[in-house]
């Protein structure tokens, strides 16, 4: 199946560049490029992409206000966003996944990198360069906030090895190596995450990071990866 990308950013070089790399991959076509946030919402209501390549810093609307407004809206439900930018700070990813985005990258990754990113995010998983990991992690840690009391509500339900495996989805893990860690299959991992995310009602992984940082389960996450 064709993954269908949608491009914003201010520098028509680099979305122009952009588009030869997705529609030289056989299984990725640009559908439409966007030149500031606001733009990019429009078209993607217009065109339904599965992912939107989304720059920060841009014109009129920035990337950050541009994904809160596509997720927020249900038509766009299925539409993933894919943050690429120079700025890997804890304060912009932490926005980033706050507003809906699926995953961040530093615009310095290599083409494969890239592609192999947009792949992650169309299937449904959350992606975040190591750079972005370690700031948040870092913001979170030094900074932990409030966790909503539905969600602390909800944590409730997750099982022992649920909670165990949002942890480490929590560190960035994927479900490979969540079955490598905790010794079962991967297809066992990745139904304990869906299970983990339906009781939660989490959009995506990319949220179920967010949660986990929110209720203060990434220490406890540390603590379950020292275990392994």
């Amino acid at each position: 199946m064709t993954i269908r990308v949608l491009l914003a950013d201010d520098q028509a070089l680099l979305r122009g560049t952009f588009k030869m790399l997705f529609d030289s991959a056989d299984d990725m076509e640009t559908v439409g490029e966007a030149a500031n946030g606001r733009e990019a919402a429009e078209l993607s209501g217009a065109l339904h992409p599965d992912v939107v390549l989304m720059d920060i810093r841009m014109p009129e609307m920035d990337g950050l206000a541009a994904t809160r407004l596509i997720s927020e809206s249900e038509d766009l439900a299925g539409v993933k966003i894919l943050i690429l930018t120079t700025f890997e700070d804890d304060e912009h990813v932490a926005e980033a996944l706050r507003a809906g985005a699926s995953g961040f990258l530093g615009k310095g990754v290599r083409p494969e990198v890239l592609l192999d990113a947009v792949r992650t995010v169309a299937a449904g998983e959350a992606l975040l360069s190591p750079v972005a990991t370690r700031a948040l992690i870092s913001r979170f840690l030094a900074q932990p906030e409030l966790c909503p009391a539905v969600v602390q509500e909800r944590l409730e339900y997750l099982t022992p090895r649920e909670r165990d495996v949002m942890c480490l989805v929590a560190l960035g893990l994927s479900n490979d190596e969540i079955a490598e860690r905790l010794f079962v299959s991967p297809l066992t991992a990745k139904t304990h995450v869906n299970r983990a995310m339906t009781k939660l009602a989490a959009r995506d992984r990319a949220q179920l990071v967010v949660m986990a940082y929110q209720c203060g389960l990434v220490s406890l996450a540390a603590e379950t990866r020292s275990r392994w």
